[in-house]
């Protein structure tokens, strides 16, 4: 099999040589990009005169043929070493010697990541709209339960009340971030590396801004030896991925608990969930147990990308071809548990009755007594010891703090009268906390409108 650089060899390759380093076997995904890009070299030749306007012609319409067959599935992926030789042998089959003159003043060291980031641009696009959208479910979700009483823990311990709305809406928060993040990446992206050639540029007066507009670069690389050598945005889109599925992993797992007998709080719909082989009874949340599983395979991959550049010496090196299954791999995994995450979390049904039993239990308004006892003027320090005894008194008693008479709260502190009712109910104790960020429904109705108009403004 002809290869691109034969020229220098007497000897064959050996087959397992082949076997080993040939790429196109995952690399053939990238052949939109491949063309794109080798169409707007092509137009770029042609506009500093190192091509005939009939060789640009010749060479942009087999491009175009070639793009064309791939989209219609007529061109299989076979015997070449990687998707760039693919498509330039492809080139030269359809359009002649012509073909050979396309590869003038490049080299797939700059191919390869010009590829790579167009590539990582259009998911980074993908990804952010899956994010748009799960933030807006959180959203309505959370529009439905801006009054649903919930217990907030600590240590997975009960600790004191707010609302379904506000702890779906820090989600929303750890989600924007996520969105954020990718969209810094994507602009350190947009950066054009074609023109770089093999690490030293060319002697050919390339027009690199032309070929920036053309393929939607925002600039260029300006030193052809970090261009080519660069995987800074691969690391950092699987980075920024890692931690987005982290926070799906987060939240997963609140739903696998929340879906269990013990908590009660949710139910998931028969579509986002599966059965035992064994067990008629089960109901299993699987896809929320998957989204958690394959949160370690995207931080796997960050790790590898990290591994992959930490001893490379400058410039382009082989290992470099390792950075692409990786990063697919990251795209697929975060791409599926998004498209199949956001439908699960429409469907879910929440058992109101159940959460508001389950914030009765556990004292969590013994943080709202001390600070009653604290507008009585007693010191907080003071104020939490006596609390403290209080909530003992009320185990002893299996009694809860709305349960006790004033004459039993006063054995304890004698400031204490009728209104500490109003301190230790659970709805009052919520909506007292209006403070900006609080989860007082008054509060989160208003981020709600926000976040909605944030949301209809496509941010």
């Amino acid at each position: 099999m002809p290869t691109l650089w034969g020229g220098r060899f007497r000897g064959e390759t050996d087959p397992r040589v082949r076997t080993f380093q040939d790429s196109l076997r995952f690399d053939f995904r990238l052949w939109p990009y491949e063309i794109r890009a080798s169409q707007a070299h092509a137009r770029m030749l042609l506009k500093i005169g190192v091509l005939t306007p009939e060789e640009g012609e010749a060479l942009v319409r087999g491009l175009e043929k070639i793009y064309e067959g791939f989209a219609a599935g007529k061109v299989a992926p076979v015997g070449e070493e990687d998707i760039h030789s693919l498509v330039e042998a492809l080139l030269v089959r359809w359009v002649g010697d012509v073909g050979k003159k396309l590869h003038t003043g490049r080299s797939r060291n700059d191919q390869v990541v010009t590829a790579l980031r167009m590539y990582v641009k259009d998911e980074i696009r993908a990804v952010r709209a899956l994010l748009r959208e799960l933030r807006r479910v959180l959203v309505d979700l959370a529009a439905e339960h801006v009054e649903t009483l919930l217990p907030g823990y600590t240590h997975l311990q009960p600790a004191q009340p707010v609302t379904l709305a506000h702890h779906l809406l820090a989600y929303y928060e750890m989600f924007t971030r996520d969105d954020a993040r990718f969209a810094d990446c994507y602009r350190r992206t947009s950066v054009l590396p074609l023109g770089a050639g093999a690490l030293a540029g060319t002697t050919f007066p390339l027009d690199r801004a032309f070929v920036a507009e053309a393929l939607d670069f925002d600039g260029v690389a300006e030193n052809s030896m970090d261009a080519v050598s660069d995987r800074d945005f691969a690391v950092e889109f699987c980075a920024a991925a890692a931690l987005t599925m982290a926070h799906l992993s987060r939240l997963s797992e609140e739903i696998v608990l929340w879906s269990t007998p013990q908590f009660g709080f949710v139910e998931l719909d028969d579509a986002f969930a599966t059965g035992s082989s064994m067990m008629p009874q089960k109901k299993n949340p699987d896809v929320a147990e998957l989204c958690r599983g394959k949160t370690g395979r995207v931080i796997g991959n960050l790790t590898g990308m990290l591994t992959l550049l930490k001893g490379l010496p400058l410039t382009y090196n082989k290992d470099l071809q390792e950075d692409k299954p990786l990063v697919f791999d990251t795209v697929d995994t975060l791409r599926g548990a998004l498209e199949v995450f956001i439908p699960m979390l429409q469907t879910l049904r929440v058992n109101r009755k159940q959460m508001a039993l389950a914030a009765r239990q556990g004292f969590l308004t013994a943080t709202d007594l001390a600070e009653y006892l604290v507008r009585k003027g007693v010191p907080f320090r003071e104020a939490h010891e006596v609390v403290g005894r209080i909530v003992i008194y009320c185990l002893e008693q299996g009694k809860g703090l709305e349960d006790l008479s004033v004459e039993e709260y006063r054995q304890f502190a004698a400031v204490i009268d009728a209104d500490v009712f109003e301190a230790v109910g659970l709805r009052e104790a919520v909506r007292a906390r209006r403070l900006a960020g609080g989860p007082a429904p008054e509060a989160v109705r208003e981020r709600i409108a926000r976040l909605r108009a944030v949301l209809e403004n496509g941010k």
